[in-house]
C-alpha cells in the first residue's frame, strides 16, 4: 500500500514515518507538513493510506478530506480527541491520539491493510508500485516490466519503455510478493518474468526483449502450470 503522512509537527511526522518503515506491506510516498501541501500532491499522484493530523495551520485535516474528489483510506494521528467524532462521519478508519505506541499503530494499519484488500477485487487492483532507485521513489507501471533480475541485495527492473533498469535495494522474495501473480512468475532464483512479455521458450531459455533468461529446473513447473491455465500452445 502506497501511503503519505501528514503532521506540521516535525517529530510527530519522524516518529510515523519511522513506525511505517516497520512495517513492510507499506510504502511511504511522501511526507508533508501542511495540509496544502499534500493537496498539491494528491492531486496530481493519489496514494492509498493517509496518515493524518486535523489541527494544522492554513488547512486542517478535516478540510482536506472534504475538499478530495478522490479519498484514500485514513487513519488520523492527533493530540486532539474532541474530534472523533467528526472523524467515524468521514468514515476513517482509525483515530490515534498521541503518543501512539507502535503496538496500537500496528492495529490501526492491519485495519486499514484488511480494508484495502476487501476493497480491491481481482479486476480492481492496483496497477503499479513505488521502489527506492537513487535516492527517489519511482513508480513502476505492471504491464511496461519485461523481466526482473536479482542480485546479490538489489534487484534489477527492466522496463519495455527504458532502455536502463530500475536498480532497488529489495530481496527477490519481498519484490515477487509485491507483484500480481497472474501477471508475473518466479523461473529462476535470480529471474522473475512477465507472463505477457515472453516471445518464445526453448530449450529451458525464454526470450524477451533481446535477454535469454534461463530456467531452472526448480521453478521450471511454476510457469508452464501458468501457460497452461491461460491455454497458451
Amino acid at each position: 500500500m502506497t501511503c503519505m503522512a501528514i503532521d506540521d509537527e516535525p517529530l510527530s511526522l519522524d516518529l510515523v514515518e519511522d513506525n511505517i518503515r516497520k512495517i513492510s506491506f507499506l510504502t511511504l510516498v511522501k511526507k508533508c507538513s501542511t495540509a496544502l501541501e499534500a493537496n498539491e500532491f494528491l492531486r496530481q499522484k493519489p496514494v492509498d493510506l493517509l496518515f493524518l493530523d486535523i489541527q494544522m495551520p492554513g488547512l486542517s485535516g478535516i478540510q482536506l478530506l472534504q475538499g478530495l474528489s478522490k479519498t484514500p483510506l485514513v487513519i488520523f494521528v492527533t493530540a486532539y480527541e474532541q474530534y472523533a467524532l467528526d472523524g467515524y462521519s468521514l468514515d476513517v478508519i482509525d483515530y490515534l491520539l498521541k503518543p501512539v505506541s507502535f503496538e496500537r499503530f500496528l492495529k490501526a494499519v492491519n485495519k486499514a491493510h484488511d480494508k484495502f484488500k476487501s476493497n480491491n477485487s481481482p479486476g480492481t487492483l492496483p496497477e503499479y508500485l513505488f521502489v527506492n532507485s537513487e535516492y527517489n521513489l519511482v513508480r513502476i507501471d505492471f504491464n511496461d516490466i519485461a523481466y526482473i533480475e536479482g542480485l546479490r541485495d538489489y534487484v534489477k527492473i527492466y522496463l519495455i519503455s527504458a532502455t536502463r533498469a530500475v536498480i532497488t535495494r529489495l530481496s527477490m522474495k519481498s519484490l515477487e510478493e509485491k507483484l500480481p501473480a497472474n501477471m508475473f512468475v518466479r523461473v529462476h532464483k535470480s529471474f522473475i518474468v512477465s507472463l505477457s512479455k515472453i516471445t518464445s521458450i526453448r530449450k529451458g531459455r525464454i526470450s524477451i526483449l533481446k535477454a535469454q533468461i534461463p530456467i531452472s529446473e526448480h521453478f521450471k513447473d511454476n510457469i508452464y502450470k501458468l501457460i497452461d491455465s491461460k491455454n497458451v500452445h
